[in-house]
């Protein structure tokens, strides 16, 4: 059988890490991988995704011999670097019932509440510190065309019977966060902030305490399948009869996923620590926030002050294929920083001292997807959580268990599972060129919008193309 090969990592220089991992020195705990190993399931990768598969499958099968294999230290992929937001699913329902159907989208739904229930127990019972703060999260419009966005959502939401969002006024908007930028919108309660590197770092101290074997700094090469696989690093290799792949935007490598995974770039900056300047404009607590553009904004107040304020760049890469580029932009956030002083003039003197950016793994559906490699039962896979993966992995992890395990339940019969029911991509050079276009017509018409203008013709022609626009 051909060998399947992986993309080496563009590893972060130390100062072009998020500001999570910098802030905890976040460093790798274990040995790279030497010589050969055996073990039952390799993992390749070692974030959200990866360490909840491994810590599912030593819940359903405590024999079970896992190692992780993570490229660098675990969570200095999209799980260290994200904005911190914990949410459950209802907020996509609309989307998941297009993949799955309504009554499992509503039941899975149901699942990322009780997975926010985990990680509070996780932390009241002093398991992982991860700076858990279940102040709500606020999806809110700043201009008249994002009025409305959640509408569909939580109609949804309201007939599944579930009561997970409330509507806000202006005023209660200001009085959260300080910001009279948006007007309107809706907030999950049950809802909040994480510091994503604290929860990948406690994650995998987890992992190691209940009898997971993990190798960071061991970046995975190529994958030799059979009836038993071998997984080589550049110093040594693991032979198990079962593989996961969970390499978030790195599994764009394989030509059969990059079919129906497409990468783009996400910027995020933090600012100095201000503490009393936002107690006194009243953004004190620990809520996260998005707005309705197309080019998402997300922020939250750290406990001690900063803000953090994250942004989708819509920056794509060529066959899916990105490097050290993807990691920091040149212009340093500076798109953020224009828009954070349109929603917070009171910090325009406060310094940005931290900008980082990194690869996400997309799917058309927005909806993540999980499956076998063609040809090779005993190698499964799991991508497209479109940067929304707090509350989402742990189901996911789940799902790979149960793949990986042959187990017949709920989780392996779940409609998130199977490749070929979602949409295509175009091939390349096509795929780029048309998201080029997609990306300046969408950056147009967020300029035009924000200003509560109407935007050309031919960029709202060319921004319906956007994958999952449809939706």
């Amino acid at each position: 059988m051909a060998t399947i090969r992986l993309r080496q990592p563009a590893v972060a220089a130390p100062a072009d890490r998020s500001f999570w991992l910098q802030d905890i020195d976040a460093d790798a705990a274990t040995a790279p991988l030497h010589g050969m190993e055996h073990a039952d399931v390799v993992i390749v990768g070692g974030g959200y995704t990866g360490l909840w598969t491994a810590l599912r499958i030593r819940e359903l099968a405590p024999e079970t011999r896992v190692t992780v294999l993570e490229a660098d230290l675990c969570g200095s992929g999209a799980s260290g670097r994200n904005g911190g937001q914990v949410h459950s699913w209802f907020a996509e329902l609309d989307q998941i019932s297009a993949v799955v159907g309504v009554e499992e989208a509503r039941q899975l739904c149901a699942d990322t509440v009780d997975a926010i229930a985990e990680l509070e127990r996780l932390q009241h019972q002093g398991t992982i510190d991860m700076d858990l703060r279940l102040d709500g999260w606020l999806w809110t419009a700043s201009s008249i065309a994002q009025e409305g966005a959640w509408e569909r959502a939580v109609a949804l939401t309201d007939a599944a019977g579930a009561d997970r969002f409330r509507p806000l006024t202006a005023e209660e908007i200001e009085r959260r966060t300080g910001s009279s930028a948006s007007y309107a919108g809706v907030v999950e309660p049950h809802a909040g902030t994480v510091h994503p590197a604290k929860l990948a770092v406690g994650l995998r101290d987890l992992a190691i305490a209940r009898g997971v074997t993990i190798h960071e700094r061991s970046p995975v090469i190529d994958i030799a399948p059979g009836r038993t696989c071998t997984v080589r690093t550049s110093r040594g290799a693991v032979q198990a009869e079962k593989v996961v792949l969970a390499a978030n935007a790195w599994l764009s490598a394989l030509p059969e996923l990059r079919r129906h995974l497409y990468v783009v770039g996400s910027q995020v900056i933090a600012t100095a620590e201000t503490p009393a300047l936002l107690d006194r404009i009243g953004w004190r607590d620990g809520a996260s926030i998005c707005d309705s553009q197309r080019n998402v904004l997300y922020y939250q107040r750290t406990p001690k002050g900063r803000v953090i304020f994250g942004r989708g760049s819509g920056e794509v890469a060529f066959r899916g294929d990105f490097g050290v580029g993807f990691n920091r932009s040149p212009q340093h956030g500076r798109d953020n920083l224009r828009e954070l002083h349109r929603v917070y003039p009171a910090l325009r003197g406060v310094p940005v001292e931290y900008d980082w950016a990194g690869p996400i793994d997309c799917v058309p559906e927005h909806v993540p997807v999980f499956d076998h490699l063609r040809g090779h039962p005993n190698i499964v896979f799991g991508m497209g959580f479109n940067g929304t993966g707090i509350a989402q992995t742990p189901i996911g992890g789940r799902i790979l268990a149960s793949l990986v395990l042959e187990r017949r339940d709920r989780w392996s019969d779940s409609g998130l599972v199977g490749l070929a029911r979602r949409h295509r991509l175009p091939p390349e050079p096509l795929r780029y060129l048309g998201a080029r276009l997609v990306r300046s017509a969408i950056r147009r018409m967020n300029d035009a919008e924000i200003r509560n203008r109407m935007p050309g013709s031919i960029s709202r022609l060319v921004a319906k193309l956007k994958p999952g626009s449809g939706h």
